[in-house]
C-alpha cells in the first residue's frame, strides 16, 4: 500500500494530460501526480519540456540552422553555469 492512508477514499482527476490523485476527506493533503502523458507530466512537474520534446528538437535542429545555433548557445550557457555552481 506504500504511503497511502489506510481506509481513506481517493479521487482521481485528469487535467492537461496528467492524472492526479487526492484524498476525498483530507483537503489539507495536496493532490499528487500518479501518471499521464509524459509531456503533460513534465510540464506539471515544472519542466520546460519532456524528453520526447527534447529529442524532437534535436531532430529538427539537424535541418534548421537557426534552431541549431540557438541550442548551441543554450548548451554553452549551461556548461558555463554548471561549472560555476
Amino acid at each position: 500500500m506504500g504511503n497511502l492512508l489506510p481506509g481513506e477514499a481517493l479521487i482521481y482527476e485528469h487535467s492537461d494530460g496528467v492524472v492526479y490523485a487526492h484524498y476525498r476527506d483530507k483537503p489539507e493533503i495536496d493532490r499528487w501526480i500518479i501518471g499521464g502523458d509524459p509531456a503533460g507530466v513534465s510540464r506539471a512537474e515544472g519542466n520546460l519540456f519532456s524528453y520526447g520534446e527534447w529529442s524532437h528538437m534535436m531532430e529538427i535542429a539537424k535541418e534548421n540552422p537557426t534552431l541549431k545555433k540557438q541550442l548551441q548557445k543554450a548548451v554553452t550557457t549551461y556548461i558555463i553555469l554548471k561549472d560555476n555552481t
